[in-house]
């Protein structure tokens, strides 16, 4: 299944991508599995409401594209997508989290895990603009795979881990670096206002299969500057979830990026910053592809 949050009259609302046509999940568990209109809104909500559930959630959605009309909103180029999880409760990322990345930063191996946070308000959506060019002269790109958490977990193991898991997105970690560096936080420089695009859908992990072993790459202005696969990830997702779970309560529609590989701008000789009028991809593989224009 692949869950998305659109924008309708009264806020953002959570629905189900088939095809190129969303739907509202609401309407199609109230019509095919009597549950009570208004239950839930956002993806959030669905999944603090259903996250156990989600294979049913799948059945309803299956069932109403063909038998509740009212549920269609409509497709993609008509809807507007914002990031699937409007307003988690957590942004983490995850730092150097592969070794070619790790490489090029000149930087040793890390022991741990590298956590950082942004803010909800960072997020925007899969297709919207990126507003940050008055802001910063060195804006890079980051292309990440991103984890959103189905159910609550606490002082979790590796092999549990997965179980709280609802699914996968798309993150494009956009970043100041002029920012980023000019303290010993990286804060500053990540979690600029609407900087990171998110989506297009959270990809339940049945759809996905393993998402340990995903190609994924970064596009700009039609030229690929970042490729690899999930596999070269240093700390597997599962470890990941596990180590944040050590010192924090993970809760339905927390976003975990789980870290970029090599290529970023400020790598390069000389460095590459985005402008105003580019235009970047992230593609990951059974997954989806942001594309934002840089404003």
């Amino acid at each position: 299944m692949r869950l998305v949050s659109y924008k309708s009259q009264d806020g953002w609302r959570s629905g189900a991508l088939v095809g190129t046509t969303v739907y509202d999940i609401d309407l199609a568990l109230v019509t095919t599995r009597k549950k009570g209109l208004g239950e839930h809104r956002t993806t959030r909500e669905l999944l603090i409401r259903y996250g156990s559930e989600l294979e049913d959630v799948a059945a309803a959605v299956a069932e109403a594209v063909e038998t509740v009309p009212a549920a269609r909103v409509g497709g993609v180029p008509e809807v507007v997508l914002g990031p699937p999880i409007t307003d988690p409760g957590k942004v983490l990322c995850i730092g150097l989290n592969y070794k070619d990345h790790v490489t090029e930063t000149g930087r040793a191996l890390p022991q741990h895990p590298d956590v950082f946070a942004k803010f909800a308000s960072t997020l925007i959506g899969p297709y919207d603009e990126i507003n940050c060019s008055n802001v910063t002269e060195n804006l890079d790109f980051e292309g990440e795979l991103a984890v959103v958490i189905g159910r609550s977990g606490r002082d979790l193991s590796p092999e549990a881990a997965m179980g709280i898991v609802a699914g996968v997105t798309v993150l494009n970690d956009i970043t100041a670096r002029d920012l980023q560096h000019r303290g010993t936080q990286w804060l500053a420089g990540k979690a600029v206002d609407a900087s990171t695009p998110c989506g297009p859908a959270l990809v339940t992990l049945d759809e996905v299969g393993d998402p340990q072993n995903l190609n994924i790459a970064t596009v700009v202005n039609g030229e690929k500057v970042q490729s690899s696969n999930t596999e070269h990830m240093i700390f597997p997702i599962a470890q990941l979830v596990s180590y944040v779970s050590q010192f924090l309560n993970l809760s339905p529609g927390d976003i975990i990026a789980t870290g970029t590989p090599e290529g970023i701008g400020a790598k390069r000789t000389p460095p590459r910053w985005l402008r105003p009028g580019d235009v970047v991809e992230v593609e990951l593989e059974r997954v989806g592809t942001l594309r934002n224009v840089i404003n």
